[in-house]
């Protein structure tokens, strides 16, 4: 029950094996009796044939003349040799009188016939063969059998005298061998068919249960899928269609597995994305929360004091707008429905926008913003106040961490941009956490950071088909490259 396909394959294939052998067994016994009755004919039309030329050689050795039972010695000698050696061969003339007729068959028809057959006698269609024998034809004929007492057939053939058909021998002989020959090949083509299902009926057992072992390999798998283990794999390896299909299953539970994976890294960053919002939120108000009380209760009376904690208070305040502002942003990058502007620009005026930007903070830590432009202009389609903030935020990254007196360095080329500072590099290990929320550094330099700055690069790097890549190495410094597909400039064929 468990291998219903198996089972029903064996069906099938029982069916078609039983269809074959009826049908082979039909036409092997049409076409056995055909071949051999036909094989038959031809022997006894061979033989008649021969007879007929003797009988006629015998009628020309005798001078010509008619037909007759006592013409000539030669031919009434010859006459009474086939009366003794072919016992089934009649000689009649044009009238349908007996010339001479088979001894044995005589003897055999004597006791109702006292010996002699007239015309009364013969069958039906005698008087048709023996019109066509003398029209020169050798027919055949079933007719004879009754007279015989058994199933005959019956060929004559023309004797000749001259050019003139003078007499027609007819050849009988008995069929009952020939329904032997059918009846033992058809015994044969049984015994050999039943083998052969018997044979067939294994091989069908075997192949079926072969074919149906991958189909419920396939189903455990299927079954353990719809259970939630999308580890579970067909382990099904085949060059045909039920391959195939095992190849597609395992894919979709490779893409099942994948997909839980992303909804489980995306339940553990919304969770983190909570987290961190919270523990960027508590410490400015907290801090905001002490001072306002400070100054309501009277705890601080010192002027300069007072102007300290509204400075400080001013501090956080910007702070948690920044802080707001980037989630804000980040929330409507990754909104696909947002609209971005899309508009043709030149890249190296929006470079040269972020890098004025950039160049406060530089000039305060004696930091050189190096260009490296081309002569023409690069034309690029997008946002120009998205693409100057994603370049801000990756030089202000430059400059926050690269030491005094050293170098930023700005590549442009007609298809990428690359920002290359001489700071102190990042890790292997953090280097692929860079573009995750609220993921920062360590460091004094970016206590004030809000980490989100990557993640919103990112964002706006995919929103206009720009591949980003890192490359850093610790005490060298760390370099990002923008690149995209470039486009026709002005003149271009």
């Amino acid at each position: 029950m468990r291998n219903k396909i198996a089972l029903r394959l064996m069906l099938y294939f029982a069916v078609a094996l039983i269809a074959f052998a009826l049908v082979s067994g039909v036409l092997f016994q049409s076409l056995f009796t055909r071949y051999t009755v036909d094989a038959k004919k031809e022997e006894m039309l061979a033989r008649a044939t021969t007879l007929a030329q003797a009988l006629s050689e015998v009628l020309a050795e005798n001078g010509g003349g008619r037909m007759n039972g006592a013409q000539g010695a030669g031919y009434g000698n010859y006459v009474r040799i086939l009366s003794l050696v072919e016992t089934d061969v009649w000689v009649l003339d044009e009238n349908l009188s007996f010339l001479t007729i088979g001894h044995t068959m005589s003897s055999a028809m004597g006791n109702t016939m006292g010996n002699t057959l007239t015309y009364d006698d013969l069958p039906a269609d005698a008087e048709a063969l023996v019109n066509e024998v003398f029209q020169g034809k050798t027919p055949f004929s079933e007719g004879f059998s009754d007279l015989m007492g058994t199933p005959t057939l019956t060929v004559g053939a023309p004797i000749y005298q001259g050019e003139t058909v003078a007499g027609a021998l007819l050849l009988h002989d008995a069929v009952s061998g020939i329904s032997a020959a059918v009846t033992q090949g058809i015994r044969v083509l049984l015994y050999s068919s039943a083998a052969a299902l018997v044979v067939a009926a294994a091989l069908a057992m075997l192949l079926s249960y072969s074919f149906a072992r991958p189909l419920n390999r396939m189903k455990a798998a299927a079954t353990k899928l719809s259970g939630g283990d999308y580890t579970a794999r067909t382990g099904v390896r085949r060059n045909d269609e039920i391959g195939k299909l095992a190849q597609a299953m395992d894919g979709l539970s490779e893409r099942l597995r994948d997909a839980r994976e992303a909804g489980e890294r995306e339940e553990q960053q919304r969770r983190d994305f909570l987290s961190n919002v919270s523990h960027e939120l508590r410490t400015p108000v907290t801090v905001l929360r002490g001072s306002l009380e400070a100054l309501g209760d009277g705890v601080v009376t010192d002027p300069k004091q007072i102007d300290e904690y509204h400075r400080q208070m001013l501090k956080e305040t910007l702070g948690l707008q920044r802080l707001v502002n980037d989630l804000m942003d980040l929330s409507r990058l990754q909104n696909a429905d947002f609209p971005i502007e899309s508009a043709p620009l030149i890249v190296n005026d929006v470079l040269g926008d972020a890098l004025y930007a950039a160049d406060q903070l530089a000039r305060a830590k004696k930091i050189r913003l190096v260009r490296e432009f081309p002569n023409e202009a690069v034309r690029l389609t997008g946002d120009y106040g998205r693409l100057r903030q994603m370049f801000l935020i990756v030089l202000d990254n430059a400059v926050k961490f690269s030491p005094e007196n050293s170098a930023v360095t700005v590549t442009l080329t007609p298809d990428s941009v690359t920002i290359r500072d001489e700071g102190q590099g990042i890790s292997s290990e953090e280097l692929p956490l860079i573009f995750d929320r609220f993921h920062k550094a360590r460091l004094e330099e970016n206590r004030q950071g809000s980490g989100l700055g990557l993640a919103i690069a990112r964002q706006i790097a995919q929103r206009h088909s720009i591949h980003i890549d890192v490359a850093s190495e610790l005490g060298r410094g760390t370099a990002f490259r923008f690149s995209w597909q470039p486009q026709p400039q002005p003149g271009d064929a």
